[in-house]
């Protein structure tokens, strides 16, 4: 095994420190988020506190995190700024809706996210994968490129075909407008809870995402248009969309909701998988035995070979890594607030009605109270015997309850066929000896970017073969 004291800390930790509290970490550098994170958050399972809006709990004990997204979910829903925000830039889609209609937007989603459907997508994602290599290839030895921009690219091309087939081409350039145009999304903060402020704040919101995604709106009704009419429309994420119904009711989604289904879609899953993706990268960087590992894997089952969905449960070391570098730097460190419709309570805590409870995976997931040594990174912490009586809750990067991320099985598959695919033939090295800091804007990236420096392996799978 390799020595544990010898890894270097990560993103935001103190370099003096190779084992620290989250306290020390946060403390200086904390993370862009509605909420200010307590120190003493991370040292106790459950922190109440008052402000301004009146109580503020934090909970990090994966079972009171399980009573509140799980056991009691109908009287913890979400926050109405929350709410507010994502229905001005998702409409009517998953993320931004509750109640009933969410109840059957879910409904009529499910089948197309089911484990069979989504095996459908991995031939797309794969050879998408392969084309971006031949990218890398093309460039010069040791080319410095920002790792951010290029996954953000990639997975873009990966959402555009899995969502549009052959049509993602054409919306690619729409679709990427829009993204890069909507530019800092996660800008709540308190002025969005005050009577009177709140409402201008959401009032231009709604103008501006309605003019940057206007483009992207046209691409939608083309392509929708183009399905009905089509005798074979192609089996791709837009037609299931539009030919999914709820299995109680038998009703389909409307024009209006499969276009905020879609946007839904490809901003909450195509910068999520990017970050995550970037963040890999990163890792294997700085980790240079684990990195080992994963390739030793890669070269024994893959031989060069790009990768299919069928491979994938042969990769468990690959699996490992992902989870561990989704525990530790997880894409979304926020899922979101959510309020007490009636008293409760939890750990002996009385939560009264009104209370805001903040379940953060940044805070669960990287808990000392759950975690031995949270700031390392060991991917053989999801080794089965490693696992045994943990809290399946100790790591929720895609949530929890109801509410868990609906494409999580997509998202994971996604990262497993990119890293599969590029990191068999490439290394990448921090192209700069300086601090990596954390920038939250609903997702958890690298602020400036990460340039890294492009090198092909050089040890190929032949020459691993051939010892």
């Amino acid at each position: 095994m390799p020595d544990r004291d010898a890894y270097p800390v990560l993103p935001g930790a103190r370099a003096d420190k190779p084992t620290l509290s989250l306290g020390d970490r946060l403390r200086g550098r904390r993370l862009r988020m509605p909420w200010a994170i307590p120190d003493e958050a991370f040292e106790t399972p459950i922190l109440k506190t008052r402000s301004l809006i009146g109580d503020v709990v934090f909970v990090s004990d994966p079972a009171l995190v399980k009573h509140v997204l799980v056991d009691k979910s109908a009287n913890y829903p979400k926050a109405d700024m929350e709410l507010r925000l994502f229905r001005a830039l998702f409409g009517q889609g998953l993320i931004g809706i509750d109640g009933e209609l969410w109840r059957k937007h879910r409904r009529t989603m499910a089948t197309t996210f089911t484990p069979a459907s989504v095996a459908t997508y991995a031939p797309a994602m794969a050879s998408a994968s392969e084309r971006f290599a031949d990218q890398w290839r093309a460039l010069p030895e040791g080319a410095v490129v920002d790792v951010s921009d290029a996954m953000n690219a990639l997975t873009l091309t990966i959402i555009a075909r899995t969502m549009f087939s052959d049509d993602g081409a054409a919306a690619e350039p729409a679709v990427a407008a829009a993204m890069d145009a909507a530019g800092d999304l996660n800008d709540i903060n308190l002025l969005d809870l005050l009577p009177g402020v709140a409402e201008l704040r959401m009032k231009a919101r709604i103008k501006r995402y309605e003019t940057l995604f206007r483009p992207l709106d046209g691409e939608i009704a083309r392509m929708t248009a183009a399905r009905e009419a089509a005798a074979n429309p192609p089996d791709d994420l837009l037609s299931r969309l539009m030919a999914a119904r709820d299995a109680e009711t038998g009703a389909g989604f409307t024009a209006q909701e499969v276009r905020d289904e879609v946007v839904t879609i490809f901003l909450a899953g195509h910068e999520t998988t990017a970050t995550a993706m970037t963040w890999i990268w990163y890792l294997l960087a700085r980790q240079p035995a684990e990195a080992a590992r994963l390739r030793e894997e890669l070269d024994a089952v893959l031989g060069g070979r790009t990768p299919s969905g069928d491979d994938l449960p042969r990769l468990p070391y690959a699996r490992r890594f992902v989870d561990e570098a989704l525990r530790i730097l997880p894409p979304t460190p926020g899922i979101s607030s959510r309020v007490a419709a009636q008293a409760d309570e939890l750990g002996g805590v009385p939560i009264p009605k009104g209370a805001y409870m903040v379940v953060l995976p940044w805070l669960t997931n990287r808990s000392p109270l759950t975690w031995d040594q949270p700031e390392r990174f060991d991917p053989d912490r999801f080794l089965p015997e490693r696992s045994e009586g943990r809290h399946r809750l100790a790591s929720m990067p895609f949530g929890a309850g109801p509410r868990v991320c609906i494409g999580q099985l997509l998202a994971t598959n996604e990262i497993l066929l990119i890293l599969a695919t590029l990191a068999q033939h490439f290394e990448l090295d921090l192209a700069s000896d300086a601090p990596v800091e954390l920038l939250h804007n609903i997702t958890l990236r690298p602020k400036g970017g990460l340039p890294m420096r492009v090198r092909r392996r050089t040890r190929t799978p032949a020459a691993v073969a051939a010892e």
